[in-house]
């Protein structure tokens, strides 16, 4: 066979597969739409509801911003203290989480297991046990965040720890040094950036997350929108909304010029 006709055969088999794989792709997402009864005709008939919504939004009651701003302040607070925490004690974790630093599988895959578990745990569960436990208030959103962050902060560092340049820790072992000073000299100045980046990272995410948590009592911001929902008061859960929407804003363009400048 030559090549010509040998390059017709691929390509029409490589088309026959995309085809395939394509009326798979569309059958697997017809199927879902019948499943769960939804389909895109679903908006077209909730649009009364939400032109309803917005008429009731709309003006936003502005008089009630002060005490939006002493919440959104103790949300910010909250993030910060569970990221803070989170990413001292997470050192330690993905240091041992690391099969190169420590190959020992009975070493570093318990600690893998642990923070996989965690991370399994969504934070609005999280929160709702941590409220159970302690109450209606802040720690709860405190706890909720911290475990939340520490199994995210884990993984993206002893992902980052396995991809270093082996080299300079081959140099410090092959010189007689321990595995502190391998840590110290060869593996924190190639990860101390990315660290940084990723801690703020979470701390963004733990911003918007805590908004989510004080629907069920973890305090901040979200427990204020909850009260504010179910008493139907719209133009104070607007006012709530652009408040929440300038912050994230704000502290998302702050995060990413201080990680660009790291990084």
């Amino acid at each position: 066979m030559s090549k010509p006709e040998l390059a017709g055969v691929v390509s029409t088999k490589a088309k026959l597969r995309m085809t395939i794989i394509f009326f798979a792709i569309v059958g697997v997402y017809a199927y879902t739409s019948w499943a769960t009864k939804s389909t895109p005709m679903d908006i077209i008939h909730g649009w009364g509801g939400f032109q309803r919504i917005m008429t009731d939004l709309f003006p936003p009651n502005w008089s009630y911003a002060p005490q939006v701003w002493e919440k959104l302040v103790e949300t910010i607070h909250m993030a910060i203290i569970a990221t803070t925490f989170a990413a001292i004690v997470s050192i330690p974790i993905f240091l041992l989480s690391a099969a190169n630093l420590f190959p020992q599988a009975w070493i570093h895959q318990p600690v893998r297991f642990i923070m996989n578990v965690l991370r399994t745990i969504p934070d609005i569960l999280l929160a709702i046990i941590f409220v159970g436990i302690f109450g209606v208030g802040v720690f709860p959103g405190i706890m909720a965040l911290f475990i939340f962050s520490l199994g995210l902060l884990a993984k993206l560092m002893y992902e980052t720890i396995e991809a270093i340049d082996m080299n300079p820790l081959d140099a410090i072992r092959a010189s007689g040094g321990n595995t502190i000073q391998v840590i110290w000299y060869a593996v924190l100045p190639q990860v101390l950036p990315q660290f940084v980046s990723f801690s703020l990272y979470v701390f963004e995410v733990n911003v918007r997350a805590s908004t989510v948590l004080g629907f069920v009592g973890a305090g901040g911001i979200g427990l204020l929108l909850q009260q504010q929902i179910s008493f139907f008061n719209y133009p104070r859960v607007m006012t709530i909304i652009i408040i929440i929407f300038a912050a994230v804003v704000v502290i998302d363009y702050i995060s990413n010029k201080i990680r660009e400048r790291i990084v």
